[in-house]
């Protein structure tokens, strides 16, 4: 009988979030990290949890996946800082306006809350924005949280429970329920999550594409900012997948700090912050929020984002029955977490589930190693 029930590769805030998951299910779990854990995009990503209506399926993700972490709330550590801050999408004119509009009715009809704000009503909601904006959307269930903090709480939850941690050897094959590391030792488990964003070694015929992003972390000022402000344009940015883009993006946290984002290359294999990434995302920051200029930026920090051709991503079993998915999350990994875990341990154990795991099948590609 294998050791394992399960075979967790990878400790980012999806990977970790599974191990917790199959736990609570009761399975046997070890959690495999090739580095120190709770690195690479967590790390560096924004804690947005967002209803986000790309798409129907990405919108069913989200919302769902926001329920949970809902759900989570009174079970999370004061570090890991979740507030329902809530969103303003901010429009900058009257065409945007329209497309507040729409939105509106979109997330209405997944009966998700939000409400229309004009321009002065915007004003009042956020008086640091400058001024003749035509509105936003408020989306006031959406919330924030430290990424990091919260992965280590869904780590701990599943040591806790039993799971067992491998740090510092990469796993470097993976084959008929065996994951093999570098140092040459063997896990072997029913199932194998792989949960590695932009790290597809174990299987390159994955369709996914590095995509790096970058934020920007200032000194404290309390009472600056009240919600998550992202501009309309925001989707639309994030599904061009040809050129970089940067677009508005800030959060509160509770400390008075103010994140910014938010920047998308396809090109760069830097691993490093890029002084004119940050210049570009000030500049467009700036454009929202002029007093931004007058600020300390303490930190910045940069990461890779493992995208997917159909801005989806991969949850659930693959060709081969012992090799399950949770990758291709892009830029909502943060708040696709809970959701991801809980469709790969329903489909694990036949159970059904609240959404429609088909749109996230890695099936959907026929791009297989007998095709490659």
């Amino acid at each position: 009988m294998p050791a394992f029930d399960v075979i967790v590769l990878g400790t980012g805030i999806v990977g970790s979030a599974c191990a917790m998951e199959c736990v609570r299910a009761g399975l046997r779990v070890a959690v495999v990290e090739r580095d120190a854990k709770l690195s690479g995009a967590t790390a560096a990503g924004m804690g947005h949890v967002v209803a986000l209506d790309g798409s129907p399926a990405q919108l069913a993700l989200t919302n769902y996946s926001r329920s949970l972490w809902s759900e989570l709330a009174p079970d999370l550590p004061p570090d890991v800082e979740f507030e329902p801050r809530g969103t303003i999408w901010v429009a900058l004119d009257h065409d945007e306006m329209r497309q507040v509009y729409a939105k509106r009715e979109t997330l209405a009809a997944a009966k998700i809350d939000s409400e229309v704000l004009n321009s002065r009503e915007l004003a009042e909601a956020e008086p640091n924005l400058r001024p003749g904006l035509a509105g936003g959307l408020l989306v006031p269930h959406d919330c924030v949280l430290h990424p990091p903090a919260a992965a280590q709480f869904f780590l701990s939850e599943a040591i806790r429970g039993g799971a067992i941690l491998q740090c510092g050897q990469a796993a470097q094959r993976i084959a008929d329920g065996t994951v093999t590391l570098k140092d040459g030792t063997s896990y072997s488990a029913d199932k194998i999550v792989v949960a590695t964003g932009v790290e597809t070694h174990l299987l390159p015929w994955l369709p996914i594409q590095k995509r790096k992003g970058h934020l920007i972390v200032t000194d404290r000022y309390p009472g600056f900012l009240h919600h998550q402000l992202v501009e309309l344009g925001y989707t639309k940015s994030a599904h061009i997948i040809t050129t970089d883009s940067v677009a508005f993006n800030v959060q509160p946290r509770p400390n008075g700090q103010i994140i910014i984002g938010a920047s998308r290359q396809y090109l760069s294999e830097d691993e490093g912050v890029e002084p004119k990434v940050l210049e570009s995302m000030l500049e467009r920051a700036k454009s929202y929020m002029p007093a931004l200029a007058q600020m300390s930026a303490i930190s910045s920090r940069a990461g890779f984002r493992a995208a997917t051709p159909d801005h989806l991503p991969l949850i659930g079993s693959t060709f081969d029955p012992e090799i399950f998915l949770a990758v291709g999350f892009e830029g909502f990994g943060i708040t696709s977490a809970p959701a991801a875990a809980r469709l790969v341990v329903d489909e694990m154990l036949s159970r059904a589930s609240e959404i429609d795991r088909t749109p996230f099948l890695p099936s959907r590609f026929s791009k297989t190693p007998s095709h490659a």
